[in-house]
């Protein structure tokens, strides 16, 4: 892609970090972190439609939820099909989003290619993401659309600090370690009916699940525990919707599938039970 430079009026072809001119190199300054509805090509400072609480600096501490997104089977796919998943990946994040009543503007978000990791605003209604956002998303995978995306989801909520390249912490962290645990990455490869799998940190699970904050409910999910570098990471995963759903809810998320005919395949007996005498 070739623009005008702002500085020198020659030529400049867009690349992710500077552009090069008649005049040489001038620096963009396009954050590696960016939002959505910003222009990483700017005419103007990218920094003007940043929110003011992302702009963390060094030894400022924040603590916030980070949510981390890594789409199934995405390295044995052509570039042309990989671009077609990022392409809806980021239209169902953004309707889940809409549908849990988050606003994903305001979301720290970096690529990771095959999926994404985000910090939320500090004071966001954590609740609200683990079940709204994952339930409204394992609704939105399962509507007939195309090319068909199955991913894990990790949450975990804690300290994080400006870094030269964005934010860092052990939230970000234990997030993304949980995020590649083989116990998650199993989950999803033998619930073939389910589009989503959850996992999220021991703490998060006993902070906001077991509570049963917004339907949530512990049976669930299950323990995982696994050693990554040296270090053991601690969480719960959850095939599914990790909210307990009543039968007129799966049949409307089983409509958007035209799969009536296994509506409870994600319920273990005792939630069946439950959810027949909800109904």
């Amino acid at each position: 892609m070739v623009t005008s430079c702002p500085k020198s009026g020659g030529s400049v072809s867009c690349c992710p970090t500077f552009a090069r001119s008649e005049a040489g190199f001038v620096s963009l300054r396009p954050p590696l972190w960016h939002w959505d509805g910003s222009q990483m090509f700017n005419r103007r400072p990218v920094t003007r439609t940043l929110p003011r609480w992302n702009m963390l600096r060094e030894g400022q501490l924040v603590y916030a939820l980070v949510v981390a997104v890594d789409v199934e089977g995405f390295s044995r796919l052509g570039i042309l099909e990989q671009a077609a998943v990022v392409t809806r990946l980021k239209k169902v994040l953004g309707q889940a989003a809409r549908r849990a009543r988050l606003l994903r503007t305001k979301w720290l978000r970096q690529s990771t290619g095959d999926g994404e990791v985000a910090v939320l605003p500090p004071g966001t209604d954590v609740s609200r993401v683990v079940a709204e956002f994952t339930h409204e998303l394992a609704k939105e995978l399962r509507r007939p659309d195309r090319p068909r995306l199955r991913v894990r989801v990790s949450m975990h909520h804690g300290a994080l600090t400006g870094g030269a390249f964005g934010p860092v912490g052990d939230a970000l962290v234990v997030a993304c370690r949980l995020l590649d645990t083989a116990l998650a990455r199993e989950a999803l490869a033998d619930r073939t009916g389910e589009e989503v799998v959850l996992v999220i940190s021991r703490s998060l699970y006993e902070d906001v699940v077991v509570p049963r904050f917004r339907g949530l409910h512990p049976a669930r999910f299950q323990p995982l525990c696994e050693e990554v570098k040296g270090r053991t990471y601690r969480g719960y995963v959850c095939a599914g919707s990790p909210r307990f759903t009543t039968p007129r809810e799966e049949n409307e998320v089983a409509a958007l599938s035209g799969d009536a005919g296994t509506l409870r395949r994600g319920l273990a007996p005792a939630e069946v039970e439950l959810a027949d005498t909800a109904g």
